[in-house]
């Protein structure tokens, strides 16, 4: 326990915290669950540094980490006090983000990666935890997985000196991690750059298994067992939109995994232990020496590579290479996508670069332009494929040719490709499918989930044939997305003998949901199964649940919502969502799916209110602003119908439905001239749709039809 806890206080927000002893215990006095101050125990730590979190103890099992937190860095670094991790603003007790609220729970959130053989044993009917542990902390069995096969072979060593005259090569352990072993690089003398001796395994076991902790994931099981794929027991985040930025540097908090399955250094070969001893959480070797281990010092030591000779000393591999983002108000990470910095792309894009981080009075042009200078125009790095997902994030015309290309390298990293097949589902073609089928077909299993995403997009009836296959994939998190995407094709239309496969990968799905019932999100996601495989009752239980657990859980009303709309029970969705919108009013979705409602109760005014705050609340989502214009030009305001489309045509210049609209209410108010440019504008963003060309020619001859008298 590092904090200080000799009666200090801490105010954030008009809220005064206090920190001290009792009897022995630590103690805090803070804002607890109903508002009011009261007293609790901090009953357990997790952290060392840069900062240390206490967890305070409820009857019901929960363990709650306080969002106060110590900071353990030295005085001179700016440690040695109490922190906010929400410095900028106030949680109150009814926020989602309260320490004692759903996201910062322990059980869930935190439990797995700070202690090992942990079981969370949370009891849905009592909404309880029992959650137990082997080890409070990081033990060996964290990364080795269970170990009483290790012990009985070292029982049965004759003599610990020499190690290793049992015939068991493994030691009795689960998995070797010996990916290092009988490993050489090769230094290139012209470029200074090594090579692997031999090619990596296609199953990187020691990556896989550093990612439990550190990648961004959420549970499917908790059978993990190393030198297996995560994706096997965890669903793995890829460079999704919100986590990562357009070139996939990290931007929420990733921690590493995604961000080194998409390097240069991963394809070519390199693994954690590399750079990192596990054991003692150390680098290999103090500063630069980590990097020139590989990397010939001669050309990557020299002013002629950094180019910073006038700065003494001059800026380490890292400060170019690993930019660093800080987490949690103290905790400084580096991005382990080793990339070249890209000034270039900052300037096209909006996305950060190294350059700039240091030079931050200049322009990224400034910057590009200074490589350029030095190291001529084509130096691209190994990740090319931000314009890709900046289309398609930015709604670009280009979107779905540009992620194609990417989904179709083969040079393109694994992770990158199960991205841009994903984000292809919302463009939808034959070129889209014939990359999906494809993708089913990869040895990485995320690429084949990121296939089977793409899918989503294609009707159910259409998505047996192509999917079905991956009921019995080798990897859980493959088979339990097929489940998932499968689910809406009856029984009686599934053939007879994918029949009990579809059942099983079902049986895991639903146990994935199980195991996170203390989360909406869980609670949501099995209620949509439910539905889709004709369960309406149990489906409304599943919603109803996910929003005992959150109010806050919007996406469970809107699902609830829809279900009542589905079984003709409108006023019970009015209700839904009126009620959801008493605890979250600025939410969009709210707004839009009650408009929809009120909509199919003919109840108009009403529906355009809420239409028109969706819209305003969320200007970019485009579907809303189309929702409403076209609500609007239901009940003649065509005028004003066209004007909420164009400002959301300035917003979003290549969605395909705002400029039809605008195509269609222009052309019938007679306003052909509005019409052509909008049609034009269509054709030019889509120019293999031969309709679209065929629509700008008819609205030009109409143009020049004489009008009658």
């Amino acid at each position: 326990m590092l904090g200080d806890f000799n009666d200090q206080h801490f105010d954030h927000f008009g809220v005064r915290s206090r920190f001290f002893r009792q009897n022995g215990k630590f103690m805090v006095e803070a804002e607890g669950p109903d508002g009011k101050l009261a007293t609790f125990e901090a009953k357990y730590t997790f952290g060392i540094y840069p900062l240390q979190q206490y967890l305070i103890e409820f009857p019901d099992g929960r363990l709650q980490a306080l969002s106060i937190a110590w900071d353990t860095r030295p005085k001179d670094k700016g440690g040695q006090r109490w922190f906010h991790l929400y410095p900028d603003e106030r949680i109150g007790h009814d926020d989602a983000l309260h320490w004692t609220r759903l996201n910062q729970n322990w059980n869930f959130m935190c439990a797995e990666c700070h202690s090992t053989g942990v079981r969370k044993n949370y009891e849905a009917a009592s909404d309880r935890f029992k959650t137990s542990w082997a080890e409070i902390s990081v033990g060996c069995e964290a990364c080795h997985g269970q170990g009483s096969r290790h012990v009985g072979w070292a029982h049965a060593q004759q003599s610990w000196w020499p190690i290793g005259i049992s015939d068991d090569a493994t030691m009795g352990l689960l998995v070797r991690y010996a990916e290092r072993n009988n490993i050489t690089w090769r230094i290139d003398p012209k470029t200074g750059n090594p090579t692997r001796s031999s090619a990596p395994a296609t199953l990187r076991t020691e990556v896989e298994s550093c990612g439990l902790c550190h990648a961004r994931r959420g549970q499917l099981s908790e059978g993990w067992v190393p030198g297996r794929r995560l994706s096997d027991t965890h669903a793995v985040s890829p460079l999704s939109r919100g986590l990562y930025h357009a070139d996939g540097q990290m931007r929420d908090e990733v921690y590493n995994y995604g961000s080194f399955k998409q390097s240069k250094m991963f394809a070519a070969g390199v693994t954690c232990s590399d750079c990192h001893d596990p054991h003692s959480g150390k680098l290999r070797h103090d500063g630069d020496n980590v990097c020139l281990q590989c990397h010939a010092a001669e050309q990557f030591s020299s002013a002629t590579h950094h180019r910073h000779a006038a700065v003494e000393p001059p800026p380490p591999c890292i400060t170019c290479h690993m930019p660093v983002r800080t987490y949690m108000g103290v905790d400084q990470r580096h991005d382990h996508g080793f990339r070249i910095p890209r000034p270039d792309v900052s300037a096209q894009l909006d996305t950060p670069n190294a350059c700039n981080d240091c030079h931050s009075d200049r322009s990224p042009r400034w910057a590009a332009d200074a490589i350029e200078a030095w190291h001529g125009p084509n130096r691209k790095g190994f990740q090319t494929f931000a314009p890709a997902f900046a289309a398609t994030w930015g709604e670009g015309a280009d979107a779905s040719r540009l992620l194609a290309a990417v989904a179709a390298d083969p040079a393109t990293p694994d992770i990158v490709r199960a991205t841009a097949l994903a984000e292809l589902g919302s463009h939808p073609s034959p070129e889209a499918l014939e990359l999906a089928k494809a993708g089913l077909a990869s040895s990485d299993p995320m690429v084949r989930i990121g296939a089977l995403d793409l899918l989503e997009g294609v009707p159910a009836g259409q998505r047996w044939a192509t999917a079905a296959p991956l009921l019995s994939d080798p990897v859980r998190g493959v088979r339990i997305r097929a489940a998932s995407l499968l689910a809406a094709v009856p029984t009686d239309q599934q053939p007879i003998a994918d029949r009990q496969r579809f059942d099983l990968a079902a049986e895991e799905f639903v146990a994935a949901q199980r195991l996170n019932a203390d989360r909406p999100e869980a609670r949501s996601a099995l209620g949509r199964f439910l539905l889709a495989r004709g369960q309406a009752a149990a489906a409304e239980i599943e919603y109803k649940a996910a929003l005992r657990l959150s109010p806050h859980y919007a996406p469970a009303a809107v699902n609830l919502a829809d279900l009542y709309r589905q079984s003709g029970r409108e006023i019970d969705g009015e209700t839904v969502l009126r009620e959801a919108l008493t605890v979250s009013p600025q939410d969009a979705g709210l707004h839009h799916g009650l408009g929809l409602t009120l909509v199919r109760l003919k109840r108009h005014d009403e529906a355009i209110s809420e239409l028109h705050q969706a819209a305003e609340l969320a200007p970019d989502r485009t579907r809303f602003a189309y929702v409403y214009a076209v609500a609007l030009q239901a009940v003649g305001r065509v005028a004003d119908a066209v004007a909420i489309l164009k400002q959301s045509a300035a917003r979003h210049p290549h969605d395909r439905d705002t400029l039809m609209a605008l195509v269609a209410y222009s052309r019938a108010a007679g306003d052909i001239g509005t019409a052509i440019t909008y049609a034009e504008r269509l054709a030019a963003d889509f120019p293999d749709d031969a309709g679209l060309g065929r629509l700008v020619q008819e609205i030009r001859q109409q143009s020049t039809r004489p009008t009658s008298r």
